[in-house]
């Protein structure tokens, strides 16, 4: 454990934020219970929001991002994790004030680390990454309002980013239909099992009106805004809707209509502090019953010098799916 390892770095120089691959020590890393040899990492949105110097998500440089990772544990001093064990770690602290998974080993707390289930690799593992437990979240968030396949669409928004895209190939599988909502890669969309794809202009409403026609039984929102205002304003009576980001800005303009007159409900989905206990059981349903076939069509894999470059694209909104990085 004296050998160096490689590492994407953000530094802070004269007002910009400026990434290079460095080599660490294990010294450099945090205090923690378990040091993991990382093989996968992946890429999400918030990681670009870090690598980019966004202080809402990274205070203090330098910095390694990546909110996920999965490997091999190396050594640990709690009892619960042995070396050889395979584990995933997501969530928390993890990436954002603490160093993340753009590197070859991450020191972390126990309490932060999953076992791979049965029926994943690691790879596959990061396919999902923080994306996936987020859409898998959604998913169960929505079938406990009781909203089956019989009732109607279900609409998902952002349907060609992470959240989005296996949201709607999760949904699929488990035999709903599925309104993907996207500007753009309709044939990928179809692939996984959408029965419609929508531009998103047709999902944002400008009309004014308090509520519109009932269109869907259950939505799974990536996006925010008046996007998912749209949505609300769009469902069956009895209907519900997931919120799990803002990239379409964060005020909500809606009135109690749509609540007090169609019963529907918002459903607030978090993956930062889920707690500990309860991920193996999401993490178990992902590698077994809501496993879609077309999983590993979802991923890009990139090393980690292809990291910048990519991290410029998620940012543009020009990433497909999931981006996985190889680090072992």
């Amino acid at each position: 454990m004296t050998e160096p390892f490689k590492a994407l770095q953000v530094i802070e120089a004269d007002g910009k934020f400026v990434l290079s691959i460095v080599d660490k020590l294990i010294d450099n890393l945090p205090p923690g219970d378990v040091i993991i040899k990382v093989h996968y990492s992946s890429l999400n949105y918030k990681d670009a929001l870090s690598a980019t110097g966004n202080k809402g998500v990274t205070r203090q440089f330098p910095h390694t991002p990546g909110i996920d990772a999965a490997g091999e544990v190396v050594s640990s001093i709690d009892e619960n994790w042995k070396p050889g064990d395979q584990v995933i770690v997501t969530g928390f602290d993890f990436g954002m004030n603490t160093s993340g998974g753009f590197q070859e080993y991450i020191r972390v707390p126990a309490k932060w680390v999953v076992r791979l289930p049965k029926g994943l690799t690691l790879r596959e593992s990061m396919i999902y990454g923080t994306a996936g437990f987020t859409a898998a979240l959604s998913v169960q968030a929505l079938l406990k309002t009781g909203v089956q396949p019989a009732d109607g669409k279900i609409v998902v928004t952002g349907a060609s980013g992470g959240v989005g895209s296996i949201a709607v190939a999760i949904l699929s599988k488990l035999g709903y239909q599925v309104t993907a909502v996207s500007s753009k890669q309709a044939a990928f969309l179809e692939s996984l099992g959408a029965v419609e794809v929508l531009p998103r202009a047709e999902m944002d409403d400008a009309s004014g009106k308090v509520m519109l026609k009932p269109r869907f039984a259950g939505g799974i929102d990536t996006v925010g805004g008046n996007v998912l205002a749209t949505v609300v304003k769009s469902l069956q009576y009895g209907g519900a809707v997931t919120a799990c980001g803002m990239v379409n800005g964060g005020p909500l303009p809606l009135t109690v209509f749509p609540f007090i007159l169609k019963g529907v409900q918002l459903l607030g989905i978090d993956s930062v502090e889920y707690p500990i206990s309860k991920r193996k059981e999401i993490w178990e349903v992902m590698a077994t019953s809501w496993k879609p076939a077309q999983l590993a069509q979802l991923a890009n894999e990139i090393p980690l010098e292809k990291l910048g470059e990519n991290i410029n694209l998620i940012l543009a909104g020009k990433i497909q799916g999931r981006t996985v990085v190889r680090l072992a």
